[in-house]
């Protein structure tokens, strides 16, 4: 189950908790409404979202990330590196989104007992080309939550693997619309289910 930060409907909660994997996302806004088991929490390891939850005593004793196992940075430091200087140029207001912080997350699961996933470029790259299939407009890089579901897709390759809390808005340099397109194409092949629920929307820096 990969549980987004949109709204989760009442009645989902207890379907989340049942399943036997449960990934959640940075500050894990879908805790609670949403269900409460959380084995993995997807954070943003650049810029931003890495620094201000690194930073937070609130994220450090958040239940779901206390009860996670695994830390899942979505963001390969080769490849944020490389963005660099092409951003600075496209995107010279984002001159802190290559900041990385994988470092910090590696000894912060060292410290409390957690594994840590570094979800490497091979995936980012390989949801890049999937989504051109449906004409994107300009954007900076996928959101979290399609790095995430083309690493469980490819990870559990033969598990039944269901959204929920999924949307497809918010930052306005992720790709949305082209994302939104290519979960219902995996959903027409059959390698993903979705529940309802409706969005709630995050502007922050690439979350």
């Amino acid at each position: 189950m990969i549980v987004g930060n949109g709204e989760v409907a009442d009645a989902e909660a207890g379907i989340i908790d049942a399943a036997d994997f449960v990934v959640r996302f940075n500050d894990c806004r879908s805790y609670g409404a949403g269900g409460s088991r959380t084995d993995a929490v997807a954070v943003c390891n650049t810029g931003r979202p890495a620094k201000a939850m690194l930073g937070s005593r609130e994220w450090h004793a958040h239940p779901g990330v206390v009860a996670a196992g695994e830390i899942w940075s979505v963001r390969d430091p080769e490849k944020f590196a490389a963005m660099r200087a092409p951003l600075a140029v496209s995107h010279p207001e984002l001159d802190d989104f290559c900041d990385d912080y994988t470092n910090e997350f590696t000894a912060f699961c060292a410290n409390t007992g957690k594994g840590h996933v570094v979800i490497g470029k091979a995936v980012h790259e390989a949801v890049d080309a999937s989504l051109s299939a449906f004409a994107p407009s300009p954007y900076v890089v996928p959101s979290s939550g399609m790095i995430v579901i083309a690493e469980v897709l490819s990870r559990y390759a033969e598990a039944e693997v269901t959204l929920a809390g999924f949307g497809h808005a918010g930052w306005e340099w992720h790709p949305f619309s082209a994302e939104r397109q290519l979960v219902g194409s995996y959903i027409a092949a059959g390698r993903l289910k979705r529940l309802g629920g409706k969005t709630l929307v995050s502007s922050s820096q690439g979350a």
